[in-house]
């Protein structure tokens, strides 16, 4: 028998009721993109056993979302085509539509819902998501419901906005042990449990307007013919097939040296799994209980009492308690900061106080390199390892993790201003990042600031109090002249004719 979702993870959009007669339930796939491991379609396959009626999974994908392009166009699109394998093996109803011009797609939802018992969608609590899933289940006239499939924390258990990672750790630790019952674990593949949810019919009326996506078509030259943005052009398969390969080649071959390999510049640990999960490709409770099961793990060997530490509560291998705390704790802080601040959580203002007026003092100090963010886009700066930096961005749509803070500090440093920086990171991480536009990326962003971070000492010029942070240090950290050469741009700056754009 299905076992219900948790009633954490279930909230209403609006007043409506539900539709006995409906013809389906509806599922409005808008964040995790995926058939198994899915709380939201678990909802709707429990739906499905109570009222006897199938479900009909929708998939849109529009092209005027902000930053549309091609490199995200083909990574979900990659998805598609495997929900839609997996769907036709289990005989389910999946509908993907791909917009091929601006609002084309409009009306098809509230067509859809009209013959909906219930819709139900994905909470996601950043980006335009929530604005978009609020509107829609306000013009609805049958109940709409949306499902926390985030994280392993429910948004709803992280009681209030955390200020520090080692905060919400704290509280990870006093909270979270309950939400490892299997009662509290989506269902692995919920299509298989439940024949009611098989042979839903779409509308005609629907069909007639609006057709089923050809895939195929789209990945063999159709997104080329889309109004996106096709200069980002694709840079990783996407998917969740590729997505399920990658974790278990992770676990396999990464995990165990993890702990003290995930920064190396070649051949490190980290485990490639953002984009994948920033998607909905792949469900972190899945990423988690692989990584646990992979050192024999049980939640009897947490200790006692919390305390806060990155290592040693879990009662787990170094390596595993290392990923975990990279996965929940800071993973999951940012969904919970986006959740509980959702209109001001990619705003200059939200950085904490002692930030703020670390910033304003030191807004007006001189800043021997000032740069456009035109000129940041293109790698024309003084600093080669940057640059290298940004172009592995441009070119793979991911900058190496620890590469990354510098890459953020250093837009900080060089713009004209804070706010100023705050936007070129904003643009440039969400144009290019496959995991941008995520409440991880904006945790990433805001931490360059000062965000999840504390006062550093000694006072410096331009940065402040902010943690400081060299490209020197960096290369010597890193070894990275082999990382600096593979991403040299052709058309980068040499630190001679830097000096003409310094101000």
């Amino acid at each position: 028998m299905l076992r219900p979702v948790p009633n954490i993870r279930v909230s209403s959009l609006n007043q409506g009721e539900l539709n006995q007669s409906g013809e389906y339930i509806l599922y409005w796939m808008v964040a995790q993109r995926r058939l198994k491991w899915n709380f939201a379609l678990q909802r709707a396959v429990e739906w499905s056993a109570k009222l006897d009626k199938p479900v009909l999974i929708f998939e849109p994908l529009r092209v005027a979302y902000p930053w549309a392009s091609a490199r995200f166009h083909r990574f979900i699109i990659e998805g598609m085509r495997d929900n839609q394998a997996h769907a036709e093996r289990l005989s389910a109803t999946y509908f993907p539509y791909v917009e091929s011009s601006e609002g084309e797609g409009r009306g098809l939802l509230h067509k859809l819902a009209q013959s909906a018992c219930l819709v139900i969608t994905d909470e996601y609590p950043c980006y335009f998501i929530p604005k978009m899933t609020s509107s829609a289940a306000q013009r609805a006239e049958v109940l709409f419901e949306k499902v926390d499939s985030n994280g392993l924390l429910p948004l709803r258990s992280s009681g209030r906005v955390f200020t520090t990672a080692a905060s919400f750790r704290r509280h990870l630790q006093k909270t979270l042990l309950p939400f490892f019952a299997p009662e509290h674990f989506p269902v692995v593949d919920p299509l298989k449990m439940s024949a009611t949810a098989k042979g839903a019919k779409i509308p005609e009326a629907a069909l007639d307007q609006w057709s089923i996506a050809n895939i195929d078509d789209l990945l063999n030259g159709g997104i080329e013919r889309l109004p996106i943005d096709q200069s980002v052009t694709p840079a990783d398969e996407g998917g969740a097939d590729c997505a399920e390969s990658r974790v278990r080649m992770f676990i396999e071959s990464r995990l165990p040296r993890y702990h003290y390999d995930r920064n190396a510049l070649e051949g490190g640990a980290a485990s490639g799994l953002s984009a994948h999960i920033h998607f909905g490709h792949i469900s972190v409770h899945h990423i988690a209980q692989l990584a646990f099961e992979s050192c024999e793990w049980s939640p009897e060997q947490v200790a006692p009492k919390p305390s806060g530490s990155r290592e040693g509560w879990w009662g787990a291998s170094k390596a595993v308690e290392a990923f975990i705390d990279e996965l929940i704790t800071w993973r999951e802080l940012g969904f919970a900061f986006c959740f509980h601040r959702p209109d001001d959580y990619d705003q200059y203002d939200s950085l904490p106080e002692w930030a703020l007026k670390t910033l304003t003092t030191h807004q007006d100090d001189n800043r021997p390199y000032v740069y456009s963010l035109e000129q940041f886009e293109s790698s024309q700066t003084h600093d080669p390892l940057w640059n290298a930096a940004q172009n592995q961005l441009v070119e793979e749509g991911r900058i190496h993790n620890y590469v990354r803070m510098l890459w953020g500090k250093k837009i900080y440093e060089w713009s004209e201003s804070p706010r100023a920086a705050l936007e070129n990171l904003i643009h440039l991480n969400n144009k290019y990042a496959l995991d941008g536009r995520d409440p991880n990326s904006y945790s990433g962003i805001f931490w360059c600031l000062g965000r999840f971070d504390r006062a550093w000492g000694p006072e410096r010029q331009i940065f402040g109090k902010l943690r400081y942070m060299t490209s020197d240090s960096t290369m010597r950290k890193l070894k990275a002249k082999g990382y600096q050469k593979r991403y040299a741009q052709r058309g980068s700056l040499n630190e001679e004719m830097a000096d003409l754009f310094a101000q």
